[in-house]
């Protein structure tokens, strides 16, 4: 069977070769235009060449897949035609002598004809830039794209620009996250899209093994100074990979396409964090490299935790209560080297190598009552990681406009660890005893993939590929126990070491289609067949029973361009989602022996059912965006916990039955006199989670609304001033056993920028007038009630100061647009941080 799938992916690959030939009736293998009327293996030749760039007259953006007719004033009939690529650019070749107009259409626009065009002996035209102008009621409304800068819709996602927000400068990705449309993050940094935080987040299109580890880490490497912007795509196509239910989240890096070198310096100071970092860029010819390198370090991060839990066991209740002082810091770090070739204009070469590093401890002063036996626990967590990544990608682009092949590699390894030591205390303070959990672990993926793209005609367009991921990871965990506070450490009868051997192995196909009419519908079908090989061991070679599994992923995707600039989109699809290693993981946490955690290797992947209703519009200076939804997820991994004992709960992760979720969220932009930007958006859902009564367990659920809401404003003024705020509210969230708080976040901002743009220098402040976060937890069980108030005192504020030195020109010669892996296929762990609470 695996050699099977294996010939099915290298077919893939073949096709896709063989379909670079020309094709028979169409000489020269030019693009298939269809010219009513005409053959194009009639036209009549020359020498003459005509070539422009089309672009929209408001937003000077190339205009894609435009159809390009060449009309002779002779017959007043198309004799030739072709379609815009993808940076708007089209040409018209071995064009005969005489006399032509050149007419443009594209679906939302309208037609636009050139003058009188002459060809004589054999003359090459250059159109330069052409306009071509939105429908009438559309240019009533110019200062429309205004809000666009900020929030951009397309057919398949939204995007989100976030390099105009002042108040992320000197953060992280997480800071942007928060502003993004749609998204929602809590203080651990964990992201989820309407409400479900099984999404995909890629960088440039990459996936990483930091990413596999932990979003909520990953997120927090990146400078949020060096994003461009963030695309939320909620109904993906076949071409992407099965995974994430809710969706996939892209971070769109800020990239050079410019000649010389340049080197720019960012540096941050505040009371709670600082920043530096170093971007350089050399471009010369064909040939570019950048390095860059940042670094953060959160510091002075204190809080409080209260936890009170009733149980009940035998008819008796037991009664506890905890609380501790926390202290946080962290450290993060990544550095970049890149490179790229351009063989010629029609093959290009990329690689890069990144190195990414975070190191987090968290000390916790842990007091339980009643406190007869119970020892305080003076506890130091570490958790640190370290990922390397290395890519190397072909892309040959063909005759056609947007026809291309490509190869791409990537192999990234993850290595974490994340450990405890806890010191046992009398009521004396004096240490009676230690504990300590060694845990390291790693996360490794082999990628190849193949893909081609060609259009068919000038309204359709095909895309297959082929892709096999090659994943191991490996979890060693070992608990020790020491007598006083200098005895030697012993391996603790009571928690076994043991290791993890976790092989996966995916091998996927997929075909996609699309297709767009002259009443303004574009159709984009496809699917993908993925099949996942398991080998699973203990260290005593003990099999864990997961078999292996095939899925086919539907996508189907219809938009309807209104008038006006109006959009209606409706789209289904299926994802799957496998889990990840915080979810797979064995090793006990026991840092809070009371609340005890660990990960679950039988774990099997869910499938979810997605289906939305986008509608999209312009009033004046208003843009307004409508969004239904609902998913369904079956055998959906979720927390579940269980009472061990009479005062212990014990959390790990499960199959359970079923999880719903039905809602609704707007969004709208205003500009006021071109200057002033207001934002913001509210969403509501409903979710149904029920466990099925699976796994021997009593059948319980739950359900309930869940609401958030957001506010951004920006003003631009003169002399290089400008000013930003932004405010998150995220209601009480339902879980399966119980519900977490709700928080409210805000921060503001002024940036002046130097006269020669060079630099600038920006003041920022994050919740300046809570004195801390209050997050309220609650669990309800027919064993027992949890209820747990965590605070965390995050007042902050921070002075921004950048430089660029050097000095870069525009390159003449268009930059291609550089492809790369995406693995999309983990379910991510629940946060970031460490819960060893």
């Amino acid at each position: 069977m695996k050699k099977n799938l294996l010939l099915l992916f290298l077919g893939c690959s073949t096709v896709a070769l063989a379909q670079t030939a020309p094709v028979g009736g169409n000489p020269g293998n030019r693009p298939a235009v269809a010219i009513p009327g005409t053959a194009n293996d009639n036209t009549p030749r020359g020498n003459g060449k005509i070539v422009g760039v089309l672009v929209d007259s408001t937003t000077k953006k190339p205009v894609e897949f435009a159809t390009v007719a060449l009309i002779s004033l002779e017959t007043n009939k198309p004799i030739d035609g072709t379609t815009t690529d993808d940076k708007g650019k089209f040409a018209l070749t071995k064009v005969a002598n005489g006399n032509y107009r050149v007419q443009f259409s594209f679906i939302g626009y309208r037609l636009k004809e050139s003058g009188l065009v002459k060809i004589d002996r054999g003359t090459d035209i250059n159109l330069g830039n052409v306009q071509i102008a939105p429908d009438v009621k559309t240019l009533k409304e110019v200062t429309v794209t205004g809000q666009a800068a900020m929030i951009e819709e397309k057919v398949d996602r939204l995007v989100y620009n976030a390099e105009k927000d002042l108040t992320t400068k000197g953060g992280d990705a997480t800071d942007v996250m928060r502003r993004v449309p749609l998204l929602s993050v809590d203080l651990d940094g964990n992201v989820t899209l309407r409400g479900s935080q099984n999404v995909r987040v890629l960088i440039n299109n990459k996936p990483s093994t930091i990413i596999a580890s932990s979003v909520a880490d990953a997120l927090k490497q990146i400078p949020a100074d060096m994003i461009k912007s963030v695309e939320v795509i909620t109904s993906p196509s076949a071409k992407y990979d099965a995974e994430g239910s809710a969706g996939i989240i892209n971070v769109i890096t800020k990239k050079n396409n410019l000649q010389g070198a340049t080197l720019s310096v960012d540096v941050g100071a505040g009371n709670r964090g600082s920043n530096l970092g170093v971007n350089g860029n050399l471009r010369t010819g064909k040939m570019g490299f950048t390095l860059s390198g940042f670094g953060r370090a959160n510091y002075n991060i204190k809080g409080t935790f209260d936890n009170t839990q009733t149980s009940i066991r035998d008819g008796a209740t037991y009664v506890t209560r905890q609380t501790a002082d926390t202290k946080n810091q962290f450290t993060f770090g990544t550095y970049q080297l890149g490179w790229d070739y351009d063989i010629n204009k029609n093959n290009v070469v990329t690689a890069g190598v990144r190195y990414g590093a975070r190191n987090g401890t968290n000390s916790q002063y842990l007091i339980t009552t009643p406190a007869a036996g119970t020892p305080i626990r003076d506890v130091d967590i570490k958790d640190l990681s370290g990922t390397v990544d290395v890519n190397v990608d072909y892309t040959r682009t063909l005759k056609k406009p947007q026809q291309e092949f490509s190869i791409l590699t990537l192999f990234s390894r993850n290595n974490r660890t994340n450990d405890f030591v806890a010191d046992l205390l009398d009521g004396n303070k004096t240490i009676v005893g230690r504990e300590r959990n060694d845990n390291g672990s790693f996360n490794q993926e082999t990628t190849i993939q193949a893909d081609y793209q060609t259009p068919i005609r000038a309204n359709q367009q095909l895309e297959l590929g082929g892709k096999g991921i090659f994943r191991q990871v490996e979890s060693t965990y070992q608990y020790l126990i020491a007598e006083g506070a200098n005895g030697a450490y012993q391996l603790n009868p009571n928690r076994p070491a043991n290791m993890l051997n976790y092989d996966q192995n995916v091998v996927a196909s997929y075909l996609s289609y699309t297709y767009s009419t002259k009443n303004k519908y574009t159709f984009k079908v496809g699917g993908r067949y993925e099949y996942t090989m398991i080998n699973a061991t203990f260290s005593a070679e003990q099999k864990i029973d997961v078999p292996d599994y095939g899925n086919f992923v539907p996508s189907v995707n219809i938009s309807k361009a209104l008038k006006g600039g109006k959009m209606l989109r409706l789209g289904y699809n299926r994802r799957l989602q496998r889990p990840g290693i915080q979810f797979l993981n064995p090793n006990v946490n026991a840092a809070n022996p009371r609340n005890i955690s660990f990960g679950n290797p039988y774990l099997r992947p869910e499938l979810t059912d997605n289906v939305e209703l986008t509608y999209s519009t312009t009033i004046k200076t208003l843009y307004l965006n409508f969004t239904g939804y609902g998913r369904t997820t079956n055998n959906s991994i979720e927390s579940v916990r269980q009472l061990i004992g009479t005062d212990t709960i014990q959390t790990t992760f499960q199959n359970i039955g079923k999880q719903d979720a039905y809602g609704a969220n707007v969004f709208g932009n205003l500009t006021l006199f071109s200057k002033w930007q207001i934002g913001g958006g509210a969403e509501a859902f409903y979710a149904y989670l029920s466990n099925n009564g699976n796994n021997g367990q009593p059948r319980f659920s739950n359900s309930g609304m869940v609401v958030s809401g957001r506010l951004f404003t920006s003003l631009q003024l003169k002399s290089g001033w400008g000013f930003q705020g932004f405010a998150f509210s995220q209601g009480r969230r339902v879980q399966l056993q119980g519900t977490q708080g709700g928080f409210t976040f805000y921060s503001l901002g002024v940036k002046k920028d130097f006269k020669n743009k060079r630099g600038s220098i920006g003041l920022a402040g994050e919740n300046f007038v809570m004195k801390a976060f209050k997050i309220r937890n609650e669990l309800q069980t027919p064993e027992f009630t949890q209820s747990s108030l965590t605070r965390l005192y995050n007042r902050g504020v921070r002075v921004n100061f950048s430089y660029r030195f050097g000095k870069m020109g525009f390159d003449q010669q268009s930059r291609r647009r550089k492809k790369s892996v995406t693995n999309d296929d983990v379910k991510q762990g629940e946060s970031g941080e460490s819960k060893q609470q």
